[in-house]
């Protein structure tokens, strides 16, 4: 699926990182992978424009599907299916 794409993902948790910055985003969305199992799909609510960044590498580098990506008025939203 086209990370960038308009159709927004049904989720099975969420994790919002609202206020933070990194590293705390990433640490937290990795505690909360934890609970998850494969194929759930996590939702992050972000406001630290960094998470555009860190959160696609957190997910090629820990086998997860970016499924779902946007911004609006300095709020972010992803979607991960854990692989």
């Amino acid at each position: 699926m086209d990370p960038m794409s308009d159709t927004i993902p049904a989720s099975d948790a969420e994790l919002d990182t609202s206020g933070l910055y990194c590293p705390e985003p990433v640490m937290m969305m990795h505690n909360r992978v934890r609970e998850l199992q494969t194929g759930d799909v996590l939702k992050v609510i972000a406001t630290d424009p960094a998470t555009t960044r860190d959160i696609p590498k957190f997910c090629s580098f820990l086998g997860h599907e970016l499924v779902h990506q946007s911004e609006d008025q300095g709020t972010y939203l992803y979607f991960i299916r854990l692989g």
